[in-house]
């Protein structure tokens, strides 16, 4: 008689069935066959030297990617809420207070992360003014999401990170929505801590998030005194895993995710033959294509502010008389298309299309365009 008595599921016993489907919501993007190639070349040793030499690859498009020259530039091995956990965990110490600018939910995840470890100042628009915020309250650190995927806003960067150093305040800046497909420049705009996500522009599959430290960040974090609460997000063991310390060999910190690193490995180079101010320039231009077709089928965009908007993820004014589940639900089952509703504060009141990396194109948004036009026709609308 067996001594197993949970059998076998007759689900696995079927083939894995997973279609494919126009990846046009806020993430993740659909992958092009040659980043699919890429992550399934065969696994090897996450302590190979050829595993070392590819990690050193994503480092230099990394590098490229923030524009930076930070030696402390690697990949974390988890999505970009795990790059988010990993800048406040190593910087903030019991103690400290933190300041986030709340424009959306990923202002509202910072603060809720960094009120685990020590105090937490919310700054909106109703709010003091930065300076003023950073003089009352003394933060070590200030978050602010450049591309605020549930509102759609891109928020402008210029002076902050001057203004923070002014007060002895670190700079973070989350940039999963918005990286390569917006203007960044991590040095030049004083960034101290910038991570993104590899599931939007660079159209990897998501687990791994690119993330970078100014020197002036390393001197914190590496002068705490007290240990970062997360092990497996300290910094001084993923500095060595990413030969990032100087130090002539690398220690077992975890298991790389190999197959994930030879992904964005080639979503970087496909993005570094493109070129950064190109892939920049196509995405705002398709992004104020498909804005003025929306606005022509007498759609309103969330955002007023032109300037304001993410040229990656539009936010639009959820239809007067329409469920937008009935909407998005629609265009999934008709036109096997995704299109999200709101996330945090923006649900109930807002659509929310992706055009990022290889789908940010005048064929993508026009696909859109046709399935919005054909849910407006067929969906139940209110006469209320």
């Amino acid at each position: 008689m067996s001594a197993v008595s949970v059998p076998p599921p007759k689900r696995l016993q079927k083939p894995l069935v997973v279609p494919h489907r126009h990846m046009f919501g806020p993430g993740p993007s659909n992958v092009p066959p040659r980043i699919l190639e890429a992550g399934a070349n065969p696994v090897i040793g996450h302590m190979h030297p050829e595993i070392f030499e590819i990690m050193n690859d994503i480092k230099s498009g990394i590098q490229y990617l923030f524009q930076t020259q930070n030696n402390m530039t690697l990949a974390v091995s988890g999505t970009g809420h795990t790059a988010m956990e990993c800048a406040i965990f190593n910087t903030v110490e019991p103690g400290d207070s933190v300041l986030t600018a709340v424009n959306g939910i990923w202002g509202e995840r910072a603060a809720e992360m960094a009120e685990r470890i020590g105090g937490s100042w919310r700054l909106s628009d109703h709010c003091l003014i930065l300076s003023q915020a950073l003089l009352k309250y003394r933060p070590a650190l200030f978050f602010l999401a450049h591309g605020e995927s549930s509102t759609g806003v891109l928020h402008p960067l210029d002076g902050i990170g001057q203004l923070c150093h002014k007060y002895n305040c670190l700079f973070l800046v989350d940039s999963v929505a918005s990286l390569g497909g917006a203007p960044l420049y991590m040095d030049k705009q004083g960034i101290d801590i910038l991570y993104t996500g590899s599931q939007k522009v660079l159209n990897a599959p998501p687990g791994t998030a690119p993330i970078s430290f100014s020197e002036r960040a390393c001197q914190k974090i590496f002068n705490r005194k007290s240990k970062p609460v997360s092990f497996f997000l300290d910094l001084s063991w993923l500095a060595n895993y990413w030969g990032c310390d100087g130090k002539a060999s690398r220690t077992y910190h975890h298991t790389g995710p190999v197959t994930a690193f030879y992904s964005l490995r080639e979503s970087l180079a496909v993005l570094v033959e493109e070129g950064l101010e190109n892939s920049w320039d196509r995405h705002q231009k398709v992004a104020e294509y498909f804005h003025r077709g929306l606005e022509s089928m007498g759609l309103k965009l969330f955002v007023k502010d032109i300037k304001a908007r993410l040229p990656t993820v539009t936010t639009i004014v959820a239809p007067r008389g329409y469920n937008w589940k009935d909407i998005t639900s629609y265009i999934m089952k008709t036109h096997n298309l995704e299109i999200s509703g709101g996330l945090g504060p923006s649900v109930g009141l807002v659509l929310r299309v992706g055009l990022m990396g290889r789908n940010s194109s005048k064929h993508s948004a026009d696909m859109v365009l046709a399935a919005l036009k054909d849910a407006l026709q067929h969906c139940h609308k209110s006469k209320v």
